[in-house]
């Protein structure tokens, strides 16, 4: 069962801070670049950011580091009120309006922000769908240790296809938010506090038998856990303690507001890489379609009746777009209709075996250009991108070999493959908006 609880988060005070909650909030860490981190500094003392994403000092050593400076700057905002703990737990209604990229349309996402109690995925309770690396977990404790507290929000789905949730969240939604702050992707994020006995109770009840997934921040919860589990062994488990629960975003996989993005692949740095042998290699797998822009070939239109056949022929068959490295066309990859895939890919269940990006990964990328598991973990040659713009310019300027365009999953495929105890290749998911850090923050030794 999924446990919630309610909490008295602290939150920003923008008349303390001296600026407005857009100064102050920042994106996940691991979606903040090195731009973006300089920008975040230069908004002046009080932005989330040396608690967020910390950067490193030519003087840094073992005692004195990015995460005492963390721990350091996170007590000083607290002393100034700049961070200020809410006077009663609560739980925190938290909705994201924004535009779907590369449309017109605006969407409304609702989510509810809570502790949750932290269960081992044994238990399956908690279900993940990626793999994770080493190298950001062990970052993300280090900071845990040091501050115990929690900025970032997990990003979990529950199933709930009668929408009974949501019609509690848009009930406890009515008034004014208690936060409001469009980010730099002119996404509205709003919040409010739902600190009512019955409406807390009302919240738990409904959730208690919901199976969560991960959507996004599986190193943090990851992380979580293993923080948990070092805390126990030092004393007596208290079901009680703070470092027992995490902060995270509760949303609905059914709601037709939750939406994903594709990320795109890029190839680069294999010796002799050749478009005709990938084609061949490929031919026993896919059916090919060229559209090409020359010869008089008006190339936004051969663009425009590719993307759009991406789209209409992925949703019959699985389908991959092509952008290599000295081709005057754009390709399309289409799975041969009869095509044995249980022969092929024995190892691989029926339910992973239609969907795009493990054929891309499986066929493409390790039987046809030779990348193992472990090197595609680690991107000693591969490199994942968001914007479909950013993967065709990447070839045309030499950076990449080969792009490979997705369609998106759907929430219900990727709900499917978590709970039947599967995860997926890495950054198969791109679920949008993402949860701003710093709207509410939870401290694990705060009463």
């Amino acid at each position: 069962m999924a446990r919630i609880y309610p909490f008295r988060a602290f939150r920003y005070n923008p008349e303390k801070a001296g600026a407005p909650l857009e100064k102050l909030v920042t994106q996940p860490y691991d979606k903040i670049t090195p731009e973006m981190q300089a920008r975040y500094y230069s908004y002046g003392p009080h932005n989330l950011i040396p608690l967020e994403l910390g950067r490193k000092e030519a003087s840094d050593s073992e005692t004195y580091n990015v995460y005492t400076r963390a721990a350091a700057w996170l007590e000083e905002q607290i002393r100034q009120g700049v961070l200020a703990q809410d006077a009663r737990p609560a739980l925190y209604p938290s909705f994201q309006e924004f535009i779907v990229p590369g449309t017109r349309e605006r969407r409304r996402r609702k989510g509810l922000i809570a502790l949750g109690q932290l269960e081992d995925y044994e238990a399956r309770v908690v279900h993940p769908h990626e793999r994770t690396l080493a190298g950001p977990k062990q970052d993300r404790l280090e900071l845990l240790r040091r501050t115990r507290t929690q900025t970032g929000q997990l990003f979990l789905l529950y199933d709930d296809p009668r929408k009974e949730v949501d019609r509690l969240l848009a009930q406890a939604a009515k008034g004014e938010p208690a936060a409001s702050v469009t980010d730099e992707y002119q996404v509205t994020h709003k919040l409010w506090r739902v600190d009512a006995a019955d409406t807390i109770s009302q919240f738990q009840r409904l959730l208690a038998d919901k199976k969560l997934v991960i959507a996004d921040g599986h190193h943090r919860y990851e992380t979580a856990l293993a923080y948990r589990n070092e805390c126990r062994a030092r004393g007596p488990e208290a079901s009680e303690a703070g470092h027992e629960r995490a902060m995270m975003t509760l949303i609905n996989m059914h709601s037709a507001d939750l939406t994903i993005l594709p990320t795109h692949r890029l190839v680069h740095g294999l010796p002799n890489f050749n478009f005709e042998k990938l084609r061949e290699a490929a031919s026993p797998y896919f059916d090919w379609y060229a559209y090409p822009f020359e010869g008089g070939v008006d190339r936004p239109e051969a663009e425009r009746r590719f993307r759009k056949d991406l789209v209409e022929r992925g949703k019959s068959r699985p389908t991959i777009g092509v952008c290599a490295s000295g081709q005057p066309a754009l390709y399309l990859f289409l799975l041969k209709v009869g095509a044995d895939l249980a022969k092929w890919l024995p190892e691989v269940s029926a339910r992973q075996r239609s969907l795009d990006v493990v054929l891309l990964h499986k066929l493409l990328l390790e039987r046809c250009l030779g990348l193992d598991e472990e090197s595609i973990r680690q991107q000693k040659n591969l490199r994942y991108v968001r914007e479909w713009e950013e993967a065709i310019g990447a070839v045309e300027r030499g950076e990449a070999q080969v792009a490979f365009l997705l369609n998106p999953l759907r929430p219900p495929q990727v709900g499917e493959v978590a709970f039947a105890g599967e995860v997926l290749p890495q950054k198969s998911t791109d679920f949008y908006p993402k949860l701003l850090s710093g709207l509410t923050i939870y401290r694990l030794d705060a009463p």
